[in-house]
């Protein structure tokens, strides 16, 4: 029977690189994933019926991926693992004609504001210079580091006028944010839709720093030179190098328990693997309902479990074309730089269509269209044949159509469909210019990643003090659980779901020092980085 020292259950980016730094420590590793390959959400995938068009059914743009500590500890570059910035990062696209930019030079985007209002271009400045020190010197800190317990965090933060400026704007929600600070109703919509909707409900109390702090990050979306999939493929050699292992294709049956300590895993087949530690990269329902046996899960384990929730405006619909030309956009006739846009927004107009489209999700109906995308060989030639070209636009769509996510087995062609007629209104040339197209949904998202349960690409709502030491729930936020050798990693910990690696990064931290491992590598102290701000 084959015995390993950490056994890790799933295969998404967090995983890997929680178990690629407990590779690189000497600890003997096994990773298990009911998938054909690991990656979780970091796919890439070849056109079938046109060979060389490649497509990203789930993951595409990252954001700072390049500044993360792992990239750089893991010695990705040195895999082969690339990435790009396009300058133009993001264009809000408008029916007039006109369009709001963001740019790697804050000057151009500020350049931009001000053609929509000269105060709002003010306002930019103002936040993105007073926030910068609060996301270097608190925020990306505290995102690398295990979290604080509330009231610590608290307490610690209040000490400095950096602290206090930051626990004043959280108290506010995005929306309140947004609309005490700017005027214009396009720029509301913009900074919503690109610094808000796509990672916190809106609405939150709590999340009013989320805006500029992104606003004030030097970091912008990235693409993986290659495709998605490539940074997965980076993440295994690494583990492979440094003597870990990876089985897909394998159902698991049963987390294993003996003397009250999580002890391996009993396979579908029958099979037994035992570690000393487990960790589960899954959700807390799969973890501690679905694996974790009845008689050993505690009543009040098996309830937060349950409760944990999920995103009602996080799910994704997906339209994805081969091309013979890319998009030619109406308004890059007067804005030439257009035709270089990275991220393109398209079917946002105005400040209210947030509204619609939360009680549209509400009541589980298909909104009016507000959808974003890229055409990745523009930027990276290798994804697609000489002189042909991919793209996809993304859509927010409820999972459950009309109260039931099987709807969308009948309804996602049609809606393609549909997307694919908006998409033309602003780049006329497109519907004309497909080769090919196939859609995904947010129920063939879950089918394909359980662990999004619900379509949930950020694994876990924010909601319902879901967040820090609280996430997925008091008494597992700190990647331990109330179960002996039973460890959380995935993006139901802090600091939450997308491609970030930081819930892995930070659960490895808890992992090695756990297992009486030397940190080989340098972790801040969020605590000490806090005691060392002006008060």
């Amino acid at each position: 029977m084959p015995h390993y020292d950490a056994l890790f259950l799933g295969t998404g980016h967090n995983a890997l690189v929680a178990q690629a730094y407990l590779a690189r420590g000497g600890l003997r590793t096994l990773a298990l994933d009911r998938a054909a390959a690991p990656g979780g959400g970091l796919r890439t995938l070849e056109n079938p019926r046109l060979p060389g068009f490649i497509h990203h059914p789930h993951s595409f743009f990252h954001r700072a991926i390049t500044r993360m500590p792992w990239f750089r500890d893991l010695e990705l570059e040195r895999h082969g693992v690339r990435y790009l910035q396009p300058e133009l990062n993001v264009a809000m696209l408008l029916a007039d004609g006109r369009a709001l930019e963001w740019w790697t030079d804050p000057e151009r985007t500020a350049a931009s504001f001000a053609e929509f209002s000269s105060r709002d271009a003010d306002a930019l400045r103002r936040w993105t210079e007073e926030f910068r020190p609060i996301v270097e010197n608190i925020l990306i800190p505290e995102s690398q580091c295990p979290p604080l317990e509330p009231t610590r965090r608290q307490q610690l933060l209040s000490r400095s006028k950096l602290g206090r400026r930051l626990l004043e704007v959280s108290a506010l929600s995005p929306l309140e944010f947004v609309t005490q600070e700017f005027e214009h109703d396009a720029v509301r919509a913009g900074l919503l839709f690109f610094n808000g909707l796509r990672e916190v409900d809106l609405r939150l109390p709590g999340f009013g720093h989320a805006i500029p702090a992104l606003l004030a990050s030097p970091a912008k979306a990235q693409m993986c030179v290659g495709g998605s999939g490539q940074l997965a493929r980076g993440l295994v050699e690494d583990i492979a190098k440094h003597g870990g292992e990876i089985r897909c294709r394998v159902e698991l049956r049963r987390i294993l328990v003996r003397g009250g300590r999580a002890s391996g895993i009993e396979l579908a087949t029958g099979e037994t693997i035992t570690a000393h530690t487990v960790v589960s990269g899954l959700n807390p329902q799969q973890t501690f309902l679905d694996l974790l046996p009845e008689e050993f899960a505690p009543p009040e384990l098996r309830a937060h479990a349950r409760r944990f929730e999920y995103n009602l405006l996080a799910p994704l619909f997906a339209l994805n074309v081969a091309l013979s030309e890319p998009p030619q956009w109406t308004a890059a006739a007067q804005r030439p730089e257009l035709a270089q846009a990275f991220m393109t927004i398209v079917g946002l107009e105005r400040f209210g269509q947030f509204h619609d489209i939360v009680a549209a999700h509400e009541r589980g109906e298909i909104p009016a269209t507000v959808a974003w995308g890229a055409c990745p060989s523009l930027f990276d030639p290798t994804q697609a044949p000489a002189g042909k070209h991919t793209a996809f636009l993304w859509e927010k769509l409820p999972y459950a159509l009309r109260g039931d996510a099987r709807h969308w087995d009948a309804e996602r062609e049609a809606h393609g469909r549909r997307l694919l007629a908006k998409w033309n209104e602003f780049a006329p040339n497109l519907e004309a210019s497909v080769l090919d197209a196939f859609t995904r949904s947010p129920l063939d998202t879950e089918r394909e990643l359980p662990n999004m349960r619900g379509g949930d690409l950020l694994v876990g709502s924010f909601a319902q003090g879901q967040i820090g030491w609280n996430r997925p729930f008091a008494g597992a936020g700190n990647y331990r659980t109330p179960i002996p050798g039973l460890y959380l990693c995935g993006g139901s910990t802090h600091p939450g779901g997308n491609v970030t690696g930081l819930c892995g990064y930070n659960a490895a931290r808890v992992l090695a020092a756990d297992a009486g491992k030397t940190i080989w590598w340098n972790p801040p102290d969020f605590e000490s980085a806090l005691a060392t701000l002006p008060a």
